[in-house]
C-alpha cells in the first residue's frame, strides 16, 4: 500500500451550519478532509461531498461475498475534490477533478485515486491558493489568469490507451494513465486544432470511434466530429444554431448522431454587460433534436421540434425502419424553485436539485413526424445501458433514484438503483439502505461477452457511501436481478466523496 497526503493544518472546530445540516447525516471532523471546508456553509462541501486530501493505492482489499470469475476490468469514476479554499461561492463544477478506480483481476481488487493535474490546478499550486472566480462568479477575469477553472471533474472515457477526463462546460480534456491514474498530458485528437470537448462525447464500442462535440459563446456555437479508434480526426463540421446553447449530451445510432438544441441557456448580453451567467428555461421555445449522418456535412442536419425540455443524459438511440428512437431522461423543470431562505446559494442549489424521468422520443426520417412520451414517472437520472448495445436497439437501462424535495431531497443524492425495461415501462428497484448513497452505476459485460448474448446477462457496478460510519464500498449487482442487492462488495481503503460520471473498461484479453 502507498499513500500520498497533502499537508494538513489545524482544523477549526465544527460549528452549526444551517445549510449543511440539511445534508444526510452529520458532518463530522473528518481526518482526511481539508480544514478549510468547516469555514463554508455549503452542502456540496460537507457530508458525502466533503473532499478528501488523500491519494491512495491499495490492493488485496476486503471482499464481502465473492467477486464473479467472469468480471474482469476497471470501474472509473470522476468527481469534484477541491484542493484550495474557494474565493467565492462554491459550485460542485468548481471542484478539482479527482479520478477513482477499482481494478478487478484474478488477484482480487485494487483501489486508487488521483487528482487530475489540469493546467489551472498546477497554476493554483504555484500560487498556493484558489485563483478562479468559479462558475457562479463574479466574473472578474482580471483576478484569474485562466478565467473560470476548467476542473476536468465530470466525465470519463477510454480511447487508444488513454483514460480521458472531461469537464461539464466543454473544457480541455486530460489524458491519464489507465493503470496508475497519473496525469499524462492534455488530450488532443490528431488532426484537430481545437482541443475543447464536451462531457458525454461518446465511444462507439462496435467501431471504436469517438463521436465528440463542443459548444461556444460565439459562432460556430457547436462543433461535431468523429475520431477513429487511434484518436485521429476523420470528420468534423460546424453546426448552425440560433445562438449560444448549453447542450450536455448527444446520442448515436449506427448511421446517425443526434444533436441537442435545448431552450435552457444564458443571456450573452447579461454576461457581457453585467458579468453574470444567468440560466433561463425558455418555455416558449421548442426543444430541437438534430439528426446528422455520422459523417454528414453541416447542411445535412435535419431538425425535429419537440416539447420544451432539458436533457442531461441519453440512454441510447437506434434505427427502426424509417424511425430513429432515443431513450433518455427528460426534465421539464431544469431550474426548480428555491425552497425557503437558501440565500446566495439558491441558484446553484436549485439547479443541482435534479428533476427528470425516463422518456422516449421517436423521429420519422421520411415524414418528419415526432412521437414522444413518458416511459415512467419516477425521479431518476444518471442513466446507463450495456455499452455493447450503444447505437443499436436495446431494452434495458440502469438509473439512479433521486429523492424529490418532498422526500427530503435537498441536495443531489442517489438512494437507489433502478433497472428499466424500456419496452414495457416495468422497473425493478434496489434501495441502498438508510444513510447509504450511491454513485453512477455502469454495466460491466462478462468476460468475452458479445452483443449476441442476453442483453442483461452481466453485472452492474458502482460505489456506495455509508454515512452511518463513512465507509465506502464497490458493489457488484447481477444485472438480471438487482433487487437481491449486491452479490459482492469490496470495502474501499478510504472515504470516497460523492462524484459525477463513471465508465467500465474490460480487462485486456
Amino acid at each position: 500500500m502507498t499513500a500520498h497526503q497533502s499537508p494538513k493544518t489545524a482544523r477549526a472546530p465544527l460549528t452549526d451550519f444551517p445549510v449543511s445540516d440539511k445534508c444526510l447525516g452529520e458532518t463530522p471532523a473528518f481526518d482526511d478532509a481539508p480544514a478549510w471546508i468547516y469555514n463554508h456553509d455549503n452542502p456540496y462541501l460537507h457530508g458525502v461531498y466533503a473532499p478528501t486530501i488523500r491519494e491512495l493505492d491499495q490492493d488485496r482489499l476486503d471482499i464481502v461475498g465473492e467477486l464473479p470469475s467472469d468480471l474482469r476490468g476497471t470501474y472509473y469514476r470522476n468527481g469534484a475534490n477541491p484542493v484550495f479554499e474557494p474565493k467565492n461561492r462554491y459550485h460542485p463544477f468548481d471542484g478539482d477533478g479527482m479520478m477513482h478506480a477499482l481494478h478487478v483481476s484474478d488477484g482480487g481488487a485494487r483501489y486508487l485515486n488521483r487528482w487530475i493535474e489540469t493546467s489551472a490546478l498546477e497554476g493554483e499550486a504555484i500560487a498556493g491558493e484558489s485563483e478562479s472566480p468559479g462558475v457562479m462568479g463574479p466574473f472578474d477575469y482580471n483576478i484569474s489568469p485562466f478565467g473560470i477553472k476548467d476542473t476536468s471533474n465530470t466525465d470519463v472515457f477510454v480511447l487508444n490507451g488513454d483514460l480521458v477526463s472531461l469537464w461539464y462546460n466543454a473544457g480541455n480534456p486530460v489524458a491519464l494513465d489507465p493503470l496508475t491514474l497519473q496525469t499524462r498530458k492534455a488530450f488532443r485528437l490528431d488532426g484537430r486544432q481545437q482541443p475543447k470537448m464536451s462531457a458525454h462525447s461518446k465511444v462507439d464500442w462496435q467501431t471504436g470511434e469517438l463521436l465528440y462535440f463542443d459548444y461556444n459563446d460565439a459562432p460556430p456555437y457547436m462543433t461535431y466530429g468523429v475520431a477513429n479508434a487511434k484518436g485521429e480526426v476523420i470528420h468534423e463540421v460546424p453546426i448552425d444554431l440560433p445562438g449560444a446553447r448549453l447542450p450536455h449530451d448527444i446520442g448515436f445510432t449506427q448511421q446517425y448522431t443526434v444533436l441537442h438544441d435545448l431552450p435552457f441557456f444564458h443571456d450573452l448580453d447579461v454576461l457581457k454587460n453585467h458579468k453574470l451567467r444567468v440560466l433561463t428555461f425558455h418555455r416558449d421555445i421548442p426543444t430541437r433534436f438534430g439528426l446528422i449522418p455520422r459523417f454528414g456535412a453541416s447542411e445535412t442536419v435535419r431538425w425535429f421540434d419537440c416539447e420544451p425540455c432539458y436533457v442531461l443524459h441519453v440512454s441510447n438511440c437506434w434505427e427502426e425502419g424509417d424511425w430513429v428512437v432515443m431513450d433518455g431522461c427528460r426534465s421539464v423543470n431544469p431550474m426548480p424553485k428555491a425552497y425557503g431562505d437558501e440565500g446566495e446559494l439558491s441558484h446553484m442549489l436549485a439547479y443541482m436539485r435534479l428533476e427528470a424521468n425516463n422518456y422516449r422520443w421517436r423521429f420519422n426520417l421520411v415524414t418528419g413526424e415526432v412521437r414522444e412520451g413518458d416511459i415512467d414517472d419516477l425521479n431518476t437520472e444518471f442513466n446507463k445501458i450495456n455499452p455493447l448495445y450503444g447505437g443499436q436497439k436495446s431494452r434495458y437501462a440502469y438509473h439512479q433514484y433521486i429523492p424529490t424535495h418532498a422526500e427530503g431531497g435537498f441536495t443531489l443524492r442517489f438512494t437507489g438503483l433502478v433497472k428499466y425495461d424500456n419496452e414495457t415501462g416495468k422497473h425493478w428497484r434496489y434501495n441502498y439502505g438508510p444513510g447509504v448513497l450511491g454513485s453512477e452505476a455502469v454495466y460491466a459485460p462478462k468476460v468475452g461477452a458479445t452483443r449476441h448474448a442476453e442483453e442483461d446477462d452481466g453485472y452492474v457496478v458502482n460505489f456506495v457511501h455509508d454515512t452511518t460510519d463513512w465507509t465506502s464500498w464497490f458493489c457488484v449487482f447481477d444485472a438480471q436481478d438487482i433487487e437481491q442487492g449486491p452479490v459482492a462488495k469490496v470495502r474501499l481503503p478510504g472515504r470516497v466523496p460523492a462524484g459525477f460520471h463513471a465508465t467500465w473498461t474490460p480487462a485486456a484479453p
